[in-house]
């Protein structure tokens, strides 16, 4: 099937092959037809299928007719973050070149100036993220009662957010005769009961389950220890398959420190954090496309809004908290058709959240390290069992009797030796025993003893 059999114009389809694609992904050759004939529609997608042209390409034909008027757009996008919104943009610029449809982004980072102009000129297409939208709404800025066309994209990273109760407002505010479109990679209830009530008989497609990582993803844990962590992440930065990385750290202050660790050793890094301001974060990404640097250290802001071909390896140098985040996190690699790596660094302390991506993925992630080599069956991130420390009684058995013992027990129990009792200072062995120190307590006390007592009276 090529583009041609969805019903798209022309005017798109030189727009696509101009953009190199001949072939529709299998959610847009689900998903794409639907949308031309109006149907609201339930898109689960793992990331990186190609979904946002999924949409972009049918709205922009269905907008193609009509025309926009002030404060009053068309059609609207909620995207969660700035990036991911942006990344929906540069979609609308480059397939709708041949389409003169006008196009505004709301997002918070920015002078809200420019967007109120460019809304007052009138738009076909509103990019918005929910927390701007509802601030210029709530100042008159924008009317939603011309919005025919809604899509809410990563609806799963939405309600982990906290954005449900916005977009519920939001809907509320829109026409009800509207196309609702809802894309997202998982499909909590949450997120079925949003469906349920703001679509109108959808049509559901799903080109893979829920919460499945790329196939064309090779994924990796390599277990580690906590202090070992940036060295093996060097080992991996330094070896001939690397040539470019998104690193993918829990907290902004490990994101700021490591990205400081690896400048000083040499490599050519960048990072992406919540506490730089927009300007700063759209630099360094574009620093990144544009192969001036080849590591992006990252934090999860932007697990979801980074789209860059030719992704060779995503490395967690942390384990996510949540088992989602890491599908979202890998996404970044494996493409578009390409193949990518994904390497996971993670420490005995990680093995329940290891665990739990297991779960949720139904695959065993391969391992790799010392710990794996030394036990092939453990868990996640499982290092291989320390004895128990040796009880006196065994330490006093006959050799004999310790010869008997099984080999690996001998092997695994610490020889410890029974320390020596000061002979000047025997401790008493009996809770019926008193101190000599102390004559006025009962026999039968076995309680702590208060410091003022264990004084001599002399």
């Amino acid at each position: 099937m090529t583009f041609a059999d969805l019903g798209l114009s022309d005017e798109l389809l030189r727009a696509v092959n101009d953009s190199g694609y001949d072939e529709p992904t299998p959610i847009q050759r689900a998903a794409i037809p639907s949308v031309l004939m109006g149907k609201d529609l339930i898109g689960i997608a793992q990331t990186g299928t190609g979904k946002t042209a999924g949409f972009v390409l049918p709205m922009i034909d269905i907008l193609h007719e009509g025309r926009s008027r002030a404060r009053m757009p068309r059609s609207l996008i909620l995207e969660p973050t700035r990036e991911l919104a942006m990344q929906v943009a540069e979609n609308f610029e480059k397939y709708g070149k041949y389409h003169p449809l006008s196009m505004a982004l709301l997002m918070g980072g920015v002078q809200m100036g420019d967007q109120v102009k460019a809304l007052e000129k009138g738009v076909d297409v509103l990019i918005a993220t929910p927390g701007r939208l509802m601030d210029l709404f709530g100042r008159g800025k924008i009317m939603l009662t011309d919005c025919k066309l809604l899509v809410i994209d990563e609806a799963d990273r939405m309600l982990d957010m906290g954005f449900i109760p916005d977009i519920e407002d939001i809907c509320s505010k829109l026409p009800r005769d509207r196309q609702t479109l809802l894309f997202s990679a998982t499909m909590p209830p949450p997120i079925q009961k949003l469906a349920a009530k703001f679509l109108t008989d959808p049509k559901r497609v799903e080109v893979a389950r829920p919460a499945t990582a790329n196939v064309n993803i090779e994924q990796r844990l390599v277990e580690v220890s906590a202090d070992k962590k940036k060295d093996a992440l060097r080992d991996i930065l330094r070896h001939e398959e690397f040539r470019n990385a998104i690193i993918f750290c829990n907290r902004k202050t490990t994101v700021r420190e490591l990205a400081s660790s690896l400048k000083r050793s040499g490599f050519r890094v960048g990072q992406i954090q919540g506490d730089m301001d927009q300007t700063n974060r759209i630099a360094e990404f574009d620093r990144f496309k544009r192969d001036e640097i080849n590591i992006l250290v990252a934090s999860d802001v932007a697990a979801r809004g980074l789209d860059v071909k030719g992704v060779s390896h995503v490395i967690n140098f942390d384990v996510p908290w949540q088992p989602d985040d890491y599908i979202h996190r890998i996404g970044r690699t494996g493409r578009a058709g390409m193949t990518g790596i994904a390497i996971t660094l993670a420490t005995r302390a990680d093995a329940e959240a290891v665990a739990g991506i297991e779960k949720l993925t139904g695959l065993k992630i391969a391992r790799a390290g010392k710990a794996a080599e030394a036990d092939k069956t453990g868990s996640p991130s499982a290092e291989p069992e320390t004895a128990k420390p040796a009880k006196p009684e065994r330490a006093r058995q006959p050799k004999r009797e310790r010869a008997e013992l099984p080999k690996r027990e001998r092997t695994e129990e610490p020889k410890r030796e029974r320390p020596q009792q000061p002979k000047h200072d025997p401790v008493p062995e009996s809770k019926g025993e008193r101190l000599p120190v102390v004559e006025d307590i009962k026999s039968d006390w076995n309680g702590p003893l208060p410091s003022f007592l264990s004084k001599s009276a002399g």
